[in-house]
């Protein structure tokens, strides 16, 4: 069973920067691509950023030259550093992972953009 701990949210003004992690613990397994999804109030989830165990990244369209997705695999880490933020981007940022034929998610955590 993977469990997986999100932190970093917060409240930023657009324009500003904000920067997440996500660590992965309970399994010796190598791990599926890492990555990030969100969810605004009544829309779908949908993804942000993943980035494959031999790093090749995938970003949604909308954050695509603005959010940036890195690991470091020693430490079951994945990161999000979001730069220029907009009022667009706000929602649970998720992070999900897999192992084992399994799929994992955190328990998320709130990114605000208001001024």
């Amino acid at each position: 069973q993977v469990q997986l701990v999100e932190s970093g949210g917060g409240l930023v003004q657009p324009g500003m920067s904000l920067d997440l992690s996500c660590t992965a613990s309970g399994t010796s397994s190598n791990l599926y691509a890492m990555g990030w999804y969100r969810q605004a109030p009544g829309k779908q989830r949908e993804l942000v950023a993943l980035i494959a165990s031999g790093g090749t990244t995938t970003y949604g369209d909308s954050v695509k030259g603005r959010y940036t997705v890195t690991t470091d695999n020693a430490k079951n880490t994945v990161y999000l550093k979001m730069d220029d933020l907009e009022p667009e981007d706000p929602g649970v940022y998720y992070c999900n992972t897999g192992a084992d034929d399994d799929y994992y998610w955190g328990q998320g955590t709130q990114v605000t953009v208001s001024s």
